[in-house]
């Protein structure tokens, strides 16, 4: 690994995470982690909505670097045509849809997943998406909607605490017995909503539930006014690699009311998606 100044290698207490890889550390030789890269990756993703702009202080406490660092990292990426300054203030330039957008083209998102949802819309109305897990969140790969209601963005990239959601709970039910234990000894659930369930013996048993059961419905959990079924996708092998759901506004639609009618055309859904996996090989690797 290309040697480092000191400065580059000390890090605040608190810094940023390295992204995950595919196998565990200890298979990986350390030689191969570019630790730079893991801080450029880390300052791009401390942009969010309540951050679109930064100053170098700002960024360097979001990501746990330390000033020195993040100045480097973040005139790479300005070198590099992914951030921009203005008024001593970062802020992420369009570029960076690029990197999103080779995703959705290599992976054939928009081919393999989007007939499958727009059919759903059609039949339905409201919103369906389909999402994986990421760590404790889930992360939206792809999403259709008519809804015009004020509600939380649900778009390709949002990411949101799982347990509060419909796909999150049943991809974090199909999660073996351990490390869901882990998950809910680590967890530290925020109440999003007055509905919004915190208790830890009782999420444990909601999370048994929606094993057993096969879907997961939510009310007003996320925000007020959504109201969403989700149902797990296979892989070949049986094994469940993302979720799909149909969620619609509460004040219309009760959750007895969306799993009598939605519920069976859902899980027909998400076997066709299944199926779809095996034209698109890449879509299921970048996801499994």
């Amino acid at each position: 690994m290309t040697q480092e100044t000191p400065a580059d290698t000390d890090e605040q207490p608190g810094a940023a995470q390295a992204p995950r890889q595919d196998a565990p550390a200890g298979e990986r030789p350390q030689t191969e982690f570019v630790e730079a890269l893991a801080r450029g990756l880390a300052v791009l993703q401390a942009f969010d909505e309540t951050h679109p702009e930064m100053a170098l202080t700002e960024v360097a406490r979001r990501t746990g670097l330390r000033p020195a660092t993040a100045r480097r990292s973040l005139h790479t990426l300005e070198a590099l045509g992914y951030v921009r300054q203005y008024n001593k203030r970062y802020v992420l330039a369009a570029r960076v849809l690029t990197l999103g957008a080779a995703y959705l083209r290599a992976a054939h998102v928009d081919e393999a997943l989007m007939p499958e949802l727009r059919r759903l819309v059609s039949q339905f109305g409201d919103a369906s998406s389909v999402a994986v897990l990421d760590g404790t969140n889930i992360l939206y790969v792809a999403h259709c909607s008519e809804q015009r209601a004020a509600r939380p963005t649900a778009a390709i990239g949002a990411t949101y605490p799982g347990y509060v959601t419909s796909m999150g709970r049943v991809l974090l039910s199909r999660l073996p017995p351990e490390a869901i234990e882990i998950y809910l000894a680590q967890l530290r659930p925020v109440k999003l909503t007055d509905h919004t369930e915190t208790d830890i013996g009782k999420l444990r048993q909601i999370l048994a539930e929606v094993r057993q059961q096969g879907y997961a419905v939510v009310v007003d959990q996320l925000d007020y006014g959504v109201t969403s079924l989700a149902v797990p996708i296979k892989d070949q092998s049986g094994r469940v690699v993302a979720a799909v759901n149909s969620s619609g506004y509460s004040g219309k639609l009760n959750a007895e009311r969306l799993v009598q009618e939605r519920l069976v055309e859902l899980q027909r859904t998400a076997g066709r998606i299944s199926q779809v996996f095996a034209r698109y090989p890449a879509l299921l690797h970048s996801i499994r």
